[in-house]
Parts: structure tokens; sequence; C-alpha cells
């Protein structure tokens, strides 16, 4: 199967203010975060902060040992008949979601060993991908937030190739060109900015001919298809985060990053990519940034226009991790009381955490997140359990 990618037959709503473009630099040179809610730091003071901070003993490095996150093996559904939502954690900010239309979506996957361009122990896996690119049943369509190492992979691009030939690419405007240069063609990658949506169809070949079929089911194995009748379709869009993008150090923002929403089959699913919420100061040692005292911090508002414009959703994947010292890491990273805040902002009636358990990335203990997004519940009076949850690496929910 391919994915025929449209313009959307009705325009999602966004901002009055969309059009002004506020996050694109002038002269086409990159992009930016709009809101006062994001402090740039530069990375010659991030990298200057965490040195400084190994030398002065302050630093904190997680001891993997900690970690006790269970990895069990997927399991997917058999065809693409499901009456359910399926989400499926392949650890980090990778999930596989089986959408009740037969749709098919990989967001963010990596599945290598190593989450940087060169070969760094510090930066290997803790914790096992719970499978192969190879034993997913389909793959449709593929979803990227932005390009840093931990979110896109050029190994895993190319597994997808070979895998699944006809898979469709959505990435953040200024993407493609690396896509194609890693032997994606042109026709199988969509660009976006934010706020921008396209509608997909997934389409029977036969006979060396495209064509649309009443009923989509594909000779080969690999696709996993079985008898879905009508066309399967979809819309797709990007929408705001608070982040950056870089693949080597002379190309900062060059690239957009993006969240996103998935709507097949009476489902709809947003994706939070990697994001921060709010930029906090470098306080004493346990001071919660959340107390009164720093209620006046801005928080982002592109969360509660996404909830306004184009929630609400059945289901969030949302980041949790990665988010320790938070004066440096908290304009890029959510911590779960952040995270906590995007659900409901976003108006996501379920959620599942991510980007965590897999890489040590920054100083908290690595059980910490799920840990502290059950306080983070608690203090906003939601439910500790069934509402916003944390599955096992390889663990499948439906919604």
């Amino acid at each position: 199967m391919y994915a025929v990618v449209s313009n959307p037959t009705q325009v999602g709503a966004k901002p009055d203010d969309a059009e002004e473009k506020k996050h694109h630099l002038k002269g086409g040179k990159g992009f930016k975060n709009p809101w006062d809610s994001f402090t740039e730091l530069g990375s010659p003071a991030i990298f200057w902060a965490i040195l400084s901070r190994k030398f002065n003993g302050s630093g904190h490095h997680p001891d993997i040992k900690e970690a006790t996150i269970p990895i069990v093996k997927p399991t997917f559904l058999p065809s693409r008949e499901t009456k359910k939502l399926r989400a499926t954690w392949l650890g980090h900010a990778c999930y596989y979601v089986e959408f009740p239309s037969g749709l098919r979506v990989l967001f963010d996957p990596v599945f290598e060993d190593c989450c940087s361009p060169i070969n760094m122990k510090m930066l290997k896996r803790f914790t096992d991908p719970p499978c192969e690119i190879e034993d997913l049943p389909t793959v449709d369509c593929v979803v990227i937030s932005h390009n840093h190492y931990d979110h896109l992979s050029y190994p895993t691009i190319k597994r997808i190739q070979k895998k699944f030939p006809e898979a469709h690419f959505f990435a953040p405007l200024g993407n493609k060109t690396w896509f194609e240069s890693s032997g994606v063609k042109s026709s199988q990658v969509t660009e976006l900015d934010w706020w921008e949506t396209r509608d997909v169809k997934l389409e029977a070949k036969s006979e060396g001919k495209e064509k649309e079929a009443d009923v989509v089911s594909v000779a080969s194995s690999s696709d996993g298809a079985v008898g879905v009748k009508g066309a399967i379709t979809a819309t797709i869009g990007a929408l705001p985060c608070q982040h950056v993008s870089a693949r080597g150090p002379f190309d900062k923002c060059k690239t957009l990053w993006a969240s996103w929403s998935v709507e097949s089959g009476g489902a709809k699913v947003y994706f939070a990519g990697d994001t921060g919420y709010r930029s906090v100061p470098n306080l004493p040692p346990g001071e919660d940034d959340y107390s009164a005292k720093y209620a006046h911090l801005p928080t982002c508002p592109a969360f509660a226009q996404i909830g306004k414009l184009r929630g609400p959703f059945d289901l969030g994947l949302i980041p949790i991790g990665a988010y320790e010292p938070r004066y440096i890491m908290s304009p890029m990273h959510a911590n779960p009381k952040d995270s906590v805040s995007i659900f409901l902002d976003t108006k996501c009636k379920k959620a599942l955490g991510m980007h965590w358990g897999t890489w040590v990335l920054t100083e908290e203990d690595v059980m910490e997140p799920p840990r502290k997004l059950k306080e983070a519940l608690k203090e906003k009076s939601v439910p500790e359990t069934g509402v916003f949850d944390i599955c096992d690496i390889g663990e499948s929910r439906e919604i």
C-alpha cells in the first residue's frame, strides 16, 4: 500500500496570528520559539554549565543499575481490523499506533544502540528495544518530531525503507532534504509547518497500476492487511511545541520541530514529540519551581491553543523525562509536572508517557520520571492510574 497525500478537504482551526509565522527567522535562516516561556541558553552556555557541574561536584550521574523497567515482547494485531485505538511503546519517544481505520503509524523510531552521530558509551541504551523494525507487521506513515539523534536515526530510516518501501514520512519544515539525501523518494516525504494539515488516503497497487480499492488488501505478507473495507483515510497535522533542532554544531534551529495530530477511523492522537513548557531559573536544591513563588513564570501558550482549536484527543503521547538540571533543560524538556499541564492544556482524554527509560540523557535518576508523574497527577487532582499512565517497554494499551 502507498499513501496519497493531498491538501486537506477541511482546513483545521488555527490561531488568528498563525499566518504571521512568528517562529520563522527573517530571510529563511531558520526557526525560533516565539514565546516568553522559552529562554535561549545557547549551546556553549549549556556545554559549560554541564561541564562546570561535573567539576564542582554538583552534577549527578544516574545509576543505570537502578533501572527496573520491564521489557516485554510486543504483540501486534494480525490484521488491520480493530475496533479500538491501540498504542505500543517501543522505547524512548517511539510509539507504534494501530488506528481503528486500519492505519498504522510509527512515531520517532530509533532502534539503534547509540543516539549520537558517533559511538559514545555514555549515550548507549540501558534498555534494549522490545523488537526490531522487521518484526512490525506494517508501517504506513512515519511521523518525526525533529532531527535530534534520539528521535531521527539514519540506520532506522534505511531499515524502514527496506522493510516497508511504500511508507510515507512526515516531518517538520526543512527536513525533507535530509530524507532525500538518505535515499527516500521526494514523493514519499511530506514536510509541514505548524498548524498545517494534510489528508492521507491509503491505496493499493494492482497489476503495476495505482488505483483506489474498495477493499484494501495487499498481496505482500509484510503488509499485514486483510479485508479492510473501504479506503483508509487520515488527517495528519503539524502543531507547535517548544524545542530546538540540530544534527551538528553549525545547524542549530535550521529545521523546524513540531508536535503532531493524527486522526483516522474516528480516533485522534496527539504526539507531543520533544518539548519544554516553561523556563526555570537556577534555584537552590530542592526548591519547587511550581510553588507560588514562581507562579509568575510564563508557560507555553501553544498547548492551550492546540487543545482549544484541535482537541480533544483520545490519546496523548507525552514526554516525561530528560529534565534535570531544570535551569538548563526546562526550556526544551518537560518534567512530569509540565507533562501533566500539557496533558490538561491539550485536552487529551488519556495519555501515555514517553521520552524516558532508554538513554541517560540528563541527571535525574532513571526511575524518577514515573514516580514524579504520579505525584504531579495527584497535585492536579487527576487519578494516579488509568488516565495518564506509564507502559512497560513493548507493552500495548487499548483506548
